[in-house]
C-alpha cells in the first residue's frame, strides 16, 4: 500500500503538519519505559472509517503504512473526519508502527518531517487519539522486551498477545528475559483509565529472592554450564565408587557370602533407585535452580523441610569432606609405615596430610568448576583403570599368588564362598550398615543443579545411569572376588594337603586349615583389605584407584557443600547465615562458603577419629532420602494441577515405601545415629516454623491443605447439624478490620478455635466501583488478620447501601456448613447527629438478620467503637511490620503492646464520601501509601495531641486485648432465646482473658416466687453443665421507672414523632411516607409498657451491673412494621446507655444448648 496519488495536496499538507506536532525533539525522548508507562498507544478508530478499511485499502483510518521499506504516514483521501464521532467512543486499537530500526528512509519529501520524528520505533497518533486520555500530552510508550510494540495478531491490529514461553517465566531467567502479556485491564477497561498506574502491569512485583536472582542471571553471561555426562554421571560414579569398593568389598564377601552379599548390593540399589525416580520426578517438575537436595525438597515440601534438611545436609557434606580426606591419608600413611617412612607418629601423620589434602582440593575448588570438572574427570579415568585393572589380573592365575588365597576362577571356590560366614560377632545387617554408605552419593550431580545446562534433563538421565553403572560393578566385584579368592589363606607356600582336607584350596595342593584353627591367617577375603591389589595386575594401580576415589568423593562433596548452603541462604530461612548467600565472579561462586565448608572439615581432620562420625553422616544423608521420596508422594496425594513432572517412570506408592525403607536403613545402620538425626530434623523443622519465613514456592503442603480442606468441608455439608456441635459462627460488621478493635477483639474471644468468623465490610457511594482494589484490599487485610493472629476472614463486598450489603453477606457469606448464623453489629452511637434514613437501614439490617434465621448480637461501649477518625493514632499506637518480603507491608496492632491502628486511614466518614473522583483519587493514594515498605515512617512528623474523647476511645477500643482481672460477667437472661444469651459469656470465661471472671445470672421474676424460680435456675445452668456464681431474681421489672427517666426518654424521641394528631391524615400519610422511621402517636401508646421496661431496666442495670466487666443481656424484640426504627432505636439508645460495656444478644430461637449426651 503507498501513498495514493489522488490524495489532495492539503490533506498531504495536513497530515506531515500534524506529524510535525506530534514528533518530538529527539533529545527529549525518555531514554527508555518507566513502570507507569503503558507499553501500548491505542486509537480511537470512527464506526465508518472501520467499516470501509475492510472495503477500501485507501481509507485506512490508521495512519502509517505497516511496511519493510516505508514508514510513510498517509492522509485518508475519503473518509470524512467528522463521521461517525459519537460511534467511536470506546473503540480501539494499536496504531501500526513505523520501522523500530529507524534505519529506512522515507517514501516521500511529504514524509520526510514524520521520519524523523518516528525513529525508535514511535508511533503515529491520529488527532482524535491525542484527546482521548492524555489530555494532548505526549506519552512515549515501549514494550518491556523488544522495544516495539506488539505486531499484528493473526493480521489483524490487537494488543492481545499470543502464547509465549517469556510470559511465564518468575524472573529474568539465565534462558530469556520476562515479558509482561498485556494485563485484563489494559484489554478490558475503559480508555480513559490509566492502565499502569501502579507500576506492575499484573502485580509481578518480584520478592527479594526473586530480584537476587535476576540479578544473578543477568550477570551469568558467559557462565559455565554441564552436559548430563560431566555434570551428573561422571559426579554421581565417583561419589558412589568410595574407597569400599577396594578395601571393604571383599571383607564383605567373606562375611555374607557372594549370596547375601548381591542382596545386600540389591538393598541398597532398591533404595538409591526408587530415590533417584523420585529425585528425577521433582527436577522435572519445573526449572531447577541452585541448591540440589534442599531445593528439590524446600520447592515440593515447603521452608519448613527444605529449611531443616538444607542445613543438616550442607553440614553433612562438609564432614563427608574431612572422612573422605581422612581416608586418603590412613592409606598415605600406611605405604609410608610399610617404607618405615613415618614423620611423626600415624595419628599427626594423618592429621599433616589430611590438612595439606584439603587445602589443595580448596585451591582445586576456589579455581572454578571448570578445574573442578577436569579434576573429576581425571579422577575417573584413574578409578576405571583401577578397576579393570583388577578384572584383568583376576583372569591371570598367578602361581606366586597362590600361597595368598588367589587361585583363578573356580566353580568349588564360588560355592564355598556363596553361603554367609559371619565371625566377630558381625551380622546381616551390621554388615549391611558397612556397605550402605558406599551406595550413597547420587545426589552429587543434583548439588550442582545451579551449574547444569538443562538440570531437567540431566537430573534424571545422569543419576539413573550412575545407579545402575555403579550397581553392576559392585555385584561384578563381589561375584568375581568370591569366585577365584579363598576366605582364609596363610601367605605361607609350605601350607600343603594335609589328611582329611576339604576346603577349595585342597584342590589346588593348599590346606590353610593350621592357620584358620589357630586364628592367625593374615590372608584371604576375610583377613586381608588390601587383597584386590594382590589379584590385580598391577598391585599400584590399586593404590592408585583408592586415592581417585577418596580424593573425588571429598572433592565432590567440597563443592556440594557451599552451593547447597549458598541456595539456603540465598532464601534467608535462617536470618543470621545471609552473608554466606554472596557469590562471586562469573559464575557466583561462594567463596565464603568454601571457607566454612573448609573450616568444619579441617576440624573433623584434626580430630582424625572418624568412626564415631561416619554414621550420622550416613543418616542425614538418608534422612533427605527419605524426605525426597515423601515430597513425591505428598505431591501425587495432593493433586495439585501444578504437579505434573515430565518425567513419567515413578509410582506415588514405590515412593511412600522407599521413603520407608531409607527410615528403616536409618535405625539399620545406627539406632542413636538415626534418633539424633530425626531429633535435629525435628529441631530445625520447630523453629523454622516458628519463625514462619516470608516465602512462597506453591509447595504441595499448601497444595494438601486446601485438598483437605476441601474434602472436609463437602463431607461436613453432608452431615445434619446437632444441637451438641452448635458453634456461634459469626458476620461481625468491622468495616476495615482495624477500625472497630473492640469488637473484633471480643468476637475473636469467643470464636477463636470455636466457630467461624467473617469480618463483613460494605463498600458504599462508590459511582464507579474498582473491584481490583477490593481485591487487593481482601488480601492485604486477610494478610492483617494473620499477622495479628485473628483467626478470621475479611470479606468485603460493594453495594447501593448498607442494608443491602448486608443482605449480600448475609445470603452468600461463608461455604457450606462454614456459613455464618450470627450477626455481630457496633452500636450506632451517632444515631441522632446524622440523616434518620442510616438508622432506618440500620435497624433493617436487624431485621433482615432475623428474617434470614441469624441471631444477632450489638455491643456497646459508652465511649463508642469506630477510631478509623482518629488522625495519626497509627503513628502514636502501632507498630509496623518490617517483613521486606511482604508485597502489601500494612501497619499491624501489636497486642502485646495493646495498641491499635487503621493501616488506610479510609474511615467510614471518608468511605460515605467517595462519590467524588478527587476524594477517590486521594483515598487510592493514600492506600497505596500502606504499601510502601515504611508507610513514611522515616519523615518525623509532629505527632498530633489526642483530645480527651479520642484519648478514651482508643483506651476503651484496647479493653479486651487485656487480661480481664477478677471480675463478673452478668448474663441478664430475661427471653428464652435458645441459649446464645447463655453460650457466649461461658464461651467467653473459658478463654484465658476471662478466666479469673465469674458468670451473674439474672432471670425475671416474680415477687411471690423468687426462691422456686433461683432453684429452677440454678437446675437447669447444673443440667447445661455451666459454672456460676450468683442468680439473682429480678421480682421489680414491671415497677414503673422513675419520672425523670421517663420525662428524659421523652425528650429524646421527641424529634422523631410524627404528631399525626396535629396535621391532616393525608399529610401525615405522606410524611409517614417519605419519613418511614417516624413514631407515631398510636404506636408510642401501644408500646408505651414495653418503652418503661426497657428504662426500668437501665435502672436495675445500673444498680446490680455498673461494675461488671461486661454485661450480656437479651435483646428487646420489635416487630417488623410495627415498631418504627427511631423508637427501636430509642429503646436501644434507653436500656444500654451509660453502662459498662454491654452486648445485647438475641438468638434465633433455636435450641443451642442441650443436657442430653
Amino acid at each position: 500500500m503507498s501513498t495514493p496519488s489522488s490524495a489532495p495536496s492539503a490533506s498531504a499538507d495536513s497530515a506531515a503538519t500534524e506529524n510535525e506536532f506530534l514528533a518530538p525533539d529527539p533529545g527529549l525522548r525518555p531514554p527508555g519505559p518507566t513502570p507507569s508507562q503503558s507499553r501500548f498507544q491505542v486509537d480511537l478508530v470512527a464506526e465508518a472509517a472501520g467499516a470501509a478499511e475492510d472495503k477500501s485499502p485507501s481509507s485506512d483510518a490508521s495512519t502509517t503504512v505497516p511496511s519493510s521499506d516505508k514508514a510513510t504516514p498517509t492522509a485518508p483521501a475519503d473518509a470524512d473526519p467528522a463521521v461517525g464521532g459519537e460511534e467511536a467512543k470506546g473503540r480501539f486499537r494499536v496504531v501500526n508502527f513505523a520501522d523500530p530500526s529507524g534505519a529506512s528512509s522515507a517514501a516521500s519529501p511529504e514524509a520526510a518531517p514524520a521520519a524523523e520524528g518516528l525513529q525508535n520505533g514511535d508511533t503515529v497518533m491520529s488527532e482524535t487519539s491525542l484527546h482521548s486520555s492524555t489530555g494532548g500530552q505526549h506519552h512515549y510508550h515501549y514494550d518491556t522486551h523488544t522495544n516495539t510494540y506488539y505486531l499484528r495478531t493473526f493480521g489483524h491490529n490487537t494488543i492481545d498477545a499470543v502464547p509465549n514461553i517469556d510470559f511465564y517465566r518468575q524472573t529474568a531467567a539465565p534462558l530469556g528475559e520476562k515479558l509482561i502479556r498485556p494485563t485484563l485491564s489494559e484489554l478490558h477497561d475503559e480508555l480513559d483509565k490509566e492502565p499502569f498506574e501502579d507500576g506492575f502491569a499484573n502485580g509481578d512485583e518480584l520478592t527479594p529472592a526473586e530480584e537476587a536472582a535476576a540479578k544473578e542471571s543477568a550477570e551469568s553471561k558467559g557462565v559455565v554450564k554441564f552436559g548430563w555426562i560431566k555434570g551428573v554421571l561422571v559426579r554421581c560414579m565417583l561419589n558412589i565408587w568410595g574407597v569400599m569398593l577396594f578395601i571393604r568389598m571383599t571383607w564383605i564377601v567373606g562375611q555374607a557370602g557372594i549370596a547375601l552379599t548381591c542382596v545386600i548390593v540389591g538393598m541398597s540399589t532398591v533404595v538409591t533407585t526408587i530415590t533417584g525416580l523420585s529425585t528425577s520426578a521433582i527436577a522435572t517438575n519445573g526449572f531447577v535452580r541452585g541448591g540440589g537436595a534442599y531445593y528439590l525438597i524446600s520447592r515440593s515440601l515447603g521452608p519448613e523441610f527444605g529449611g531443616s534438611i538444607g542445613l543438616i545436609f550442607a553440614f553433612a557434606n562438609a564432614v563427608a569432606v574431612a572422612m573422605y580426606v581422612v581416608g586418603f591419608a590412613e592409606t598415605v600413611v600406611q605405604l609410608l609405615a610399610s617404607a618405615d617412612a613415618l614423620m611423626t607418629d600415624d595419628i599427626n601423620d594423618i592429621r599433616i596430610i589430611g590438612t595439606i589434602t584439603v587445602i589443595l582440593l580448596l585451591g582445586i575448588s576456589v579455581a572454578g568448576m571448570e578445574w573442578e570438572a577436569k579434576a573429576q574427570i581425571f579422577l575417573l579415568i584413574v578409578l576405571i583403570t583401577a578397576i579393570i585393572n583388577y578384572f584383568i589380573g583376576s583372569f591371570i592365575p598367578v602361581k606366586a599368588k597362590e600361597a595368598v588365597g588367589f587361585f583363578g576362577y573356580d566353580g568349588s571356590i564360588m560355592w564355598e564362598n556363596m553361603g554367609p560366614n559371619f565371625r566377630e560377632e558381625e551380622t546381616f545387617f551390621s554388615v549391611f550398615a558397612i556397605f550402605f554408605p558406599a551406595a550413597t552419593g547420587i545426589l552429587a550431580g543434583a548439588n550442582i543443579s545451579g551449574d547444569l545446562a538443562d538440570p531437567q534433563m540431566a537430573i534424571p538421565k545422569g543419576t539413573l545411569l550412575a545407579i545402575l553403572i555403579t550397581g553392576i560393578v559392585y555385584l561384578g566385584v563381589a561375584v568375581s572376588t568370591g569366585s577365584c579368592i579363598v576366605r582364609d589363606a596363610s601367605g605361607n607356600v609350605n601350607d600343603t594337603i594335609m589328611a582329611n582336607c576339604t576346603k577349595a584350596s585342597c584342590k589346588f595342593g593348599y590346606d590353610f586349615s593350621t592357620c584358620f584353627n589357630q586364628g592367625d591367617c593374615k590372608y584371604g577375603l576375610h583377613n586381608d583389605v588390601q587383597v584386590m591389589s594382590l589379584v590385580a595386575g598391577f598391585g599400584p594401580i590399586i593404590t592408585a584407584g583408592i586415592f581417585s576415589a577418596t580424593l573425588s568423593s571429598a572433592l565432590a562433596s567440597l563443592v556440594s557443600a557451599p552451593k547447597v548452603f549458598q541456595a539456603l541462604c540465598k532464601d534467608n530461612i535462617y536470618p543470621g547465615l545471609g552473608m554466606f548467600a554472596k557469590g562471586y565472579g562469573k559464575n557466583n561462586e561462594p567463596l565464603r562458603g568454601y571457607i566454612l565448608t573448609f573450616g568444619i572439615a579441617l576440624a573433623f581432620i584434626l580430630i582424625a577419629e572418624l568412626n564415631v562420625i561416619a554414621p550420622i553422616i550416613s543418616n542425614f544423608f538418608l534422612a533427605s532420602y527419605a524426605l525426597i521420596n515423601f515430597a513425591v508422594f505428598h505431591a501425587s496425594l495432593a493433586n495439585s494441577p501444578g504437579w505434573r513432572p515430565s518425567f513419567k517412570y515413578y509410582n506415588m506408592w514405590v515412593s511412600l515405601a522407599g521413603a520407608v525403607l531409607c527410615c528403616v536403613v536409618m535405625f539399620v545402620i545406627n539406632w542413636w545415629a538415626a534418633l539424633l538425626t530425626n531429633v535435629i530434623v525435628l529441631g530445625l523443622f520447630i523453629y523454622v516454623s516458628y519463625k514462619k519465613p516470608d516465602v512462597n514456592w506453591g509447595s504441595s503442603t499448601q497444595a494438601l491443605t486446601y485438598h483437605q480442606a476441601l474434602t472436609h468441608t463437602l463431607h461436613l455439608s453432608g452431615v445434619e447439624d446437632h444441637i451438641k456441635n452448635f458453634r456461634p459462627q459469626c458476620l461481625v460488621m468491622t468495616g476495615y478490620p482495624n477500625s472497630r478493635p473492640a469488637l473484633l477483639d471480643l468476637v475473636h474471644t469467643f470464636t477463636k478455635n470455636v466457630g467461624l468468623m467473617i469480618c463483613g465490610h460494605i463498600r458504599t457511594g462508590y459511582r464507579r466501583p474498582n473491584f481490583k482494589d477490593l481485591a487487593t484490599d481482601q488480601a492485604r487485610y486477610q494478610r492483617w488478620l494473620l499477622k495479628n493472629e485473628s483467626k478470621a476472614f475479611y470479606t468485603p463486598v460493594f453495594a447501593e447501601d448498607m442494608r443491602q450489603g448486608t443482605q449480600y453477606l448475609l445470603q452468600a457469606a461463608g461455604l457450606g456448613r462454614l456459613k455464618p448464623n450470627t450477626l455481630v453489629l457496633g452500636f450506632k452511637n451517632d444515631w441522632r447527629d446524622g440523616d434518620m434514613m442510616n438508622v432506618e437501614t440500620y435497624i433493617s439490617m436487624i431485621h433482615d438478620a432475623f428474617d434470614f434465621q441469624f441471631g444477632a448480637v450489638i455491643l456497646r461501649l459508652k465511649e463508642g467503637l469506630d477510631v478509623s477518625h482518629i488522625q495519626g493514632q497509627d503513628e502514636l499506637l502501632s507498630s509496623q511490620e518490617k517483613s521486606t518480603g511482604m508485597k502489601d507491608v500494612i501497619v499491624s496492632i501489636d497486642t502485646s503492646k495493646d495498641s491499635d491502628a487503621d493501616s488506610s486511614k479510609l474511615s467510614s466518614k471518608a468511605t460515605s464520601l467517595q462519590n467524588s473522583p478527587a476524594i477517590q483519587k486521594d483515598d487510592d493514594d493514600d492506600g497505596k501509601a500502606t504499601t510502601q515498605p515504611l508507610l513514611k515512617k522515616d519523615k518525623k512528623s509532629p505527632t498530633v495531641p489526642l483530645n480527651v474523647s479520642d484519648q478514651r476511645l482508643l483506651e476503651a477500643s484496647q479493653q479486651f486485648q487485656k487480661k480481664q482481672g477478677k471480675g463478673t460477667v452478668d448474663v441478664w437472661w430475661l427471653f428464652d432465646d435458645g441459649g446464645l444469651t447463655l453460650l457466649i459469656p461461658y464461651l467467653l470465661t473459658n478463654k484465658k482473658r476471662w478466666k479469673d471472671c465469674k458468670i451473674r445470672v439474672f432471670i425475671g421474676g416474680k415477687i411471690n416466687r423468687i426462691d422456686h424460680d433461683r432453684r429452677a435456675m440454678a437446675t437447669l445452668l447444673s443440667k447445661f453443665r455451666i459454672d456460676f456464681s450468683d442468680i439473682t431474681v429480678l421480682g421489680d421489672i414491671n415497677t414503673k421507672p422513675k419520672k425523670e427517666h421517663v420525662a428524659a426518654f421523652e425528650e429524646l424521641i421527641e424529634p422523631y414523632r410524627l404528631k399525626e394528631d396535629d396535621m391532616e391524615q393525608e399529610a401525615a400519610e405522606r410524611l409517614k411516607n417519605s419519613e418511614p422511621w417516624r413514631i407515631t402517636d398510636n404506636e408510642l401508646e401501644l408500646y408505651r409498657a414495653k418503652t418503661n421496661r426497657q428504662i426500668r431496666l437501665n435502672e436495675l442495670l445500673k444498680e446490680h451491673s455498673s461494675t461488671a466487666n461486661l454485661i450480656v443481656m437479651s435483646l428487646p424484640l420489635a416487630r417488623k412494621g410495627a415498631v418504627s426504627s427511631a423508637l427501636y432505636m430509642a429503646w436501644l439508645e434507653a436500656l444500654s446507655k451509660d453502662l459498662p460495656p454491654i452486648l445485647l444478644v438475641r438468638g434465633n430461637h433455636q435450641s443451642v444448648l442441650t443436657f442430653y449426651s
